[in-house]
C-alpha cells in the first residue's frame, strides 16, 4: 500500500467540533453544571450574592463536564475510527 492509499484520520478539532460530539457535551454540561453549581455555589445563588467573580465560577462549573465529555467522545471516536 502506498502513501497515496492511506487515509488520514481526523484531527482532534475536526471530531471535537462535529455537530453530534458539541451536542452531547452540551447535554451533560448542562446536566452535570448545574448539579456541581448548585452544590458549590447554591448559598449564594439562593442568597442573590452573586458578583463578577462568582459568575465567572459559575461558568467554569459548566464548561469542565463540557470539556470532559468532549476530550471523551473525540477519544472513543478515535478509537472506534481505528478498529475499522
Amino acid at each position: 500500500m502506498s502513501n497515496t492509499d492511506q487515509v488520514t484520520a481526523p484531527t482532534f478539532w475536526a471530531i471535537a467540533t462535529e455537530r453530534s460530539v458539541a451536542l452531547r457535551a452540551a447535554r451533560i454540561a448542562l446536566i452535570v453544571g448545574i448539579v456541581l453549581a448548585g452544590i458549590n455555589h447554591g448559598h449564594r445563588l439562593i442568597s442573590g450574592e452573586i458578583d463578577g467573580p462568582t459568575l465567572a465560577r459559575i461558568g467554569l462549573t459548566f464548561l469542565v463536564p463540557y470539556c470532559v465529555s468532549t476530550y471523551s467522545s473525540v477519544l472513543a471516536v478515535r478509537d472506534r475510527l481505528q478498529r475499522v
